[in-house]
Order: C-alpha cells, then sequence, then structure tokens
C-alpha cells in the first residue's frame, strides 16, 4: 500500500463563521496592500492573466455595498481599491498598453 492509501487526509479546523470574515477581511486588504505596492503590474496584465483587475475588485465592493443597501459610488469603491482617487493613480502608474498586450486581451474575450 502505499502512503496515500493509509493516511487519512489532514482535518480541517473548524473555524467560527466570525473569524472567517475577520480572516477573509485579512487577506482582502493583504491584496489590496500588494497591489498598491505593484503599480508596475497594469490593469491588463492583470486581466490578461487572471481575467479580472483593480476595476473588477472596486466593481465587486460596490456591488457588494449596494447588496447591503450601502450606496456607494463607482470612484469611492475604486479609491478603496486603488488607495488614492482613481485619477490620480492613472496619471501616475497607467502605461499605454503595448500591442501584445492588446492582442492578448483581445484574445482572451473572443467568446
Amino acid at each position: 500500500m502505499s502512503k496515500s492509501e493509509t493516511t487519512p487526509p489532514p482535518r480541517r479546523p473548524f473555524i467560527d463563521p466570525k473569524v472567517q470574515v475577520e480572516l477573509e477581511s485579512a487577506v482582502f486588504r493583504r491584496l489590496l496592500a500588494h497591489l498598491r505596492a505593484r503599480t508596475d503590474v497594469q490593469n491588463i496584465d492583470l486581466m490578461n492573466l487572471t481575467g479580472f483587475c483593480r476595476n473588477c475588485l472596486a466593481n465587486w465592493y460596490q456591488e457588494a455595498a449596494n447588496a447591503r443597501s450601502i450606496g456607494i459610488e463607482k470612484a469611492h469603491a475604486r479609491e478603496i481599491v486603488y488607495g488614492m482617487p482613481y485619477e490620480d493613480w492613472q496619471a501616475k502608474h497607467q502605461k499605454e498598453a503595448s500591442a501584445e498586450q492588446k492582442a492578448a486581451f483581445a484574445k482572451s474575450h473572443e467568446h
């Protein structure tokens, strides 16, 4: 017998739902901090690699707030994600997409 046949899988610990939300919140904050620090990674790079970008996160944040009857404007949601007004981030960090980036984006959105 192989070891995998005799060793039971590790047990998942019980996580209180409140603690789970706290953990997920911490992960989200860390993701935002990471994306804010990685200004060299353009949104088109994220879209080409993952299918979502900073703007998607802002949209999801706005949708979640609206689902709880908290009216957040798109600009506010983007500021939460970018850590500054979107227009400031664009002026400081956004670069024109290369022909290769645009082609990869178009190919990933063919269907």
